[in-house]
């Protein structure tokens, strides 16, 4: 698997091998919707396929973990037969899951919204098949992490959490080029909170190592606009582009296209200036 420079601005497309995900628009839970999905994102310019069987949003029953698994084979082996040279991203806290993906199909990216705080395995398993391994913050489960939103600086404290984790994962045998944060927008974190954690989101930057955004149509966007998930493309687009003058340079979209050009202009223009 030839990976991206993590260091230069790209694009991680969503695809959700779910029925249950908030984005009633990203679920593509049969081959023919994964089929299409996968051709569109990559004819766009996606450059990370971004698989997940488990919804994260608010709330989400929790799914079995042979249900996961059914779902992340299925999209895998659809990503590789559909788009070979790109390279694929699971969206999963099981470290089963990844062993089975990497057994069956060969190295992928491991994007774990806990961070190893859901499996104890995880770590481990991602130092043994040498991946790139993306850690986010967040505090409590899917069910549980919008009653964990107390914090005195949210900046601080995520910053602090992620510089503790990159020290785990280092003494535990992930190299640091394979060591990617997200500060976790819209997990265990108030409305308020995701933009204090947005305009500060430098000091996540300056830990040294990739940050990966995950803004695409969130709650902190459509709730600040009295909207829906379907009508706040624009605000999407806005708040990529701060995190890209930020310094972040993965951002995991819904929405190909537009992301694309945005990373395009930034990199292309705004860049160097």
């Amino acid at each position: 698997m030839n990976l991206p420079d993590f260091y230069r601005p790209q694009v991680m497309a969503i695809v959700n091998a779910t029925p249950d995900s908030f984005y009633s628009a990203s679920r593509t839970d049969d081959t023919d919707s994964l089929e299409r999905r996968i051709a569109d994102v990559v004819a766009q310019g996606a450059t990370i396929i971004d698989i997940g069987g488990y919804s994260s949003r608010p709330g989400a029953d929790d799914v079995p973990l042979e249900e996961e698994w059914r779902r992340v084979d299925l999209a895998v082996g659809v990503a590789r037969r559909v788009a070979p040279q790109t390279v694929v991203s699971v969206d999963t806290f099981r470290s089963e899951v990844v062993r089975r993906t990497v057994e069956k199909y060969g190295r992928i990216i491991v994007n774990d919204i806990t961070a190893g705080e859901g499996d104890e395995q995880m770590i481990a398993t991602v130092a043994r098949f040498d991946l790139p391994y993306i850690a986010m913050h967040m505090r409590g489960t899917v069910q549980t992490m919008q009653n964990k939103t107390e914090y005195s600086d949210v900046v601080a404290e995520v910053t602090d959490y992620l510089a503790t984790k990159v020290a785990e994962l280092e003494q535990n045998g992930v190299r640091r080029e394979n060591i990617i944060l997200d500060p976790g927008f819209g997990f265990a974190k108030s409305v308020e909170q995701n933009y204090a954690l947005l305009a500060g989101l430098s000091s996540v930057v300056e830990l040294g190592y990739p940050v990966l955004v995950g803004l695409s149509r969130k709650s902190m966007i459509y709730k600040v606009l009295s909207s829906a998930a379907e009508e706040v493309l624009a605000g999407t687009v806005a708040l990529n582009w701060e995190a890209l003058r930020q310094g972040a340079t993965i951002i995991r979209v819904h929405d190909v296209a537009e992301a694309v050009q945005i990373v395009n202009v930034y990199d292309k223009g705004f860049r160097g200036l």
